[in-house]
């Protein structure tokens, strides 16, 4: 059963930074593509960056230029490098591989992790 496990999140003031990591516990991390999604209660989950096996990357067009997603095949893990935060980013951070066409979440979700940013 693959595991995703999320850490990095905390309370930081607005303009400050943080660093998400994902730890994904299968064989198959260095052919997959991957992605940062994040939750607010009452709202759907939404896809916030994404990275191909090949280190593409994609941005959902509110955080372009202040997040940046990075992936470490030899450490199994995938990154979000949160900068220029703002009071709208506060949210459960999840991370989870995505389908080959769809780029949909493939496998079930971990526990997140909390980010709060203060104004």
């Amino acid at each position: 059963q693959v595991q995703l496990v999320e850490s990095g999140g905390g309370l930081v003031q607005a303009g400050g930074s943080l660093r998400l990591s994902c730890a994904v516990s299968t064989p198959l991390f260095s052919i997959s593509a991957f992605g940062w999604y994040r939750q607010v209660p009452g709202k759907q989950r939404e896809l916030v960056a994404s990275i191909n096996s090949g280190g593409t990357t994609i941005y959902l067009d509110s955080v372009k230029g202040r997040f940046t997603i990075s992936r470490d095949d030899v450490k199994n893990t995938v990154y979000l490098q949160m900068s220029s935060l703002k009071p709208e980013d506060t949210a459960v951070y999840y991370c989870n591989k995505l389908s080959v066409n769809t780029y949909s979440p493939v496998y079930s979700w971990g526990q997140g992790t909390q980010v709060t940013v203060s104004s």
